[in-house]
């Protein structure tokens, strides 16, 4: 079978979407060899991170042709690129990252003009936050990704969705039949579940100059992930520790936070919080951290916590558990999907939790044995050969529709 896919966000993105399109293409291609794979980008010029797929020599890459579409590579994607699929003989294409081109019209437009030799398309939608939260998001883009995934939804063959939460999402926004849609999970970067040797751990702690006894965050640090619940509850674990020190029972050691992640204008927010209550000192922030530091950030980390308010399925949250380290995240929405049932939820609000939650998950040494061992069992289920599986699942039963 000759696939193809939507490699814009896979060359370009170095995080979300471009991990996302980098682990599909990369685990089809290592698991199922025998097709063909195809990869439309849209600037040549542009791929910084296509070269993290190991299975890249064996890949095919297609660039707007010269002339006009050369100049016009963002309207290429979104129109002149059907062309090219046809041309290439593409038997199923696969837009990763929320949209199709705009003009492969409907299943039933496309069987009537092209009958069985017809390209079939397959998208992946990740979530409709835009929809449910529109407070985090400007009108225009909300008006943009609202047509571009409402018509990727018509129009493709069939939708896979990243989470339960999310096909449910779709449905209720965009009343796609539920028949239509598949729920295929994501999965990380094996690197997580590797061991590293105590040198490598100990220059990483160094060159950052890492607490001994930290909570560990990942992801942007914007409103939607709410930082702050953790600041909150941070002041709360302080006063405890202080309370206990006046008591002589002082907890065995002073935990930290270590937020890892893209800073926005939240992060002065969060900042200004910490500096009134006296905790900043307790705070660490690193918003360039190279990504084969990352999985060493995890290790070293007495606990994860992940109190995002919404997402579409929250990769950070099964790194942590994959990396063998207990989480903790929140309610809402699809959190316990990628954590599984023995990670700690607490409600995006609840301080006291999250505080009580941190103390457990960096203490309790029984808890935390109990939740790493069985987060570990159950990141098994994200496997590259049973989430290739799953998905190669979806595309035989687009081909196989008339």
């Amino acid at each position: 079978m000759r696939i193809g896919f939507d490699a814009k966000r896979a060359a370009q993105n170095r995080t979300g979407l471009g991990n996302y399109s980098r682990f599909i293409i990369r685990i089809l291609s290592e698991q199922f060899a025998d097709n063909s794979y195809h990869l439309f980008v849209p600037k040549p010029h542009r791929m910084p991170y296509l070269s993290e797929i190991p299975t890249l020599k064996r890949l095919f890459l297609h660039f707007p042709p010269k002339g006009i579409w050369s100049k016009m590579r963002s309207i290429w994607r979104v129109w002149g690129m059907t062309k090219d699929i046809q041309a290439e003989g593409i038997n199923l294409f696969h837009g990763l990252s929320n949209e199709l081109p705009l003009n492969i019209g409907t299943p039933e437009e496309r069987k009537a003009s092209q009958g069985k030799q017809r390209c079939k398309y397959v998208v992946t939608i990740h979530d409709l936050i835009f929809i449910h939260t529109p407070q985090y998001y400007h009108w225009i883009d909300r008006k943009i990704y609202n047509y571009k995934f409402r018509r990727a939804c018509q129009c493709a063959d069939r939708v896979i969705a990243v989470s339960e939460y999310t096909k449910q999402e779709i449905m209720r926004y965009y009343h796609t039949p539920e028949d239509k849609i598949d729920v295929v999970y994501q999965g990380c970067d094996p690197v997580f579940a590797q061991d590293i040797d105590m040198d490598k751990l100990d220059k990483v702690k160094d060159k950052y100059q890492l607490p001994d006894d930290f909570v560990l965050y990942v992801g942007s640090i914007e409103e939607r992930k709410n930082l702050m619940l953790i600041a909150k509850a941070m002041n709360l674990v302080a006063k405890e520790e202080e309370a206990n020190t006046k008591k002589g029972t002082k907890l065995e050691n002073c935990i930290h936070v270590v937020a890892v992640g893209r800073r926005t204008p939240y992060v002065d927010e969060v900042q200004a919080y910490l500096q009134q209550q006296d905790i900043e000192h307790l705070f660490h922030f690193y918003h360039q951290v190279p990504y084969e530091d990352l999985p060493a950030f995890y290790k070293l980390a007495s606990s994860f916590a992940y109190p995002s308010r919404i997402e579409g399925f929250g990769i950070p949250l099964l790194e942590a558990i994959t990396s063998g380290i207990p989480a903790i995240g929140c309610t809402g929405s699809c959190l316990e999907e990628a954590g599984g049932p023995d990670c700690i939820y607490v409600d995006p609000d609840d301080e006291q939790a999250m505080a009580n939650a941190i103390l457990s998950t960096c203490n309790d040494e029984q808890l935390r044995q109990k939740m790493i061992s069985r987060g570990k069992d159950y990141a098994q289920r994200f496997s590259d050969k049973l989430l290739s599986q799953d998905l190669m699942k979806v595309y035989d039963k687009v081909m196989e529709e008339a």
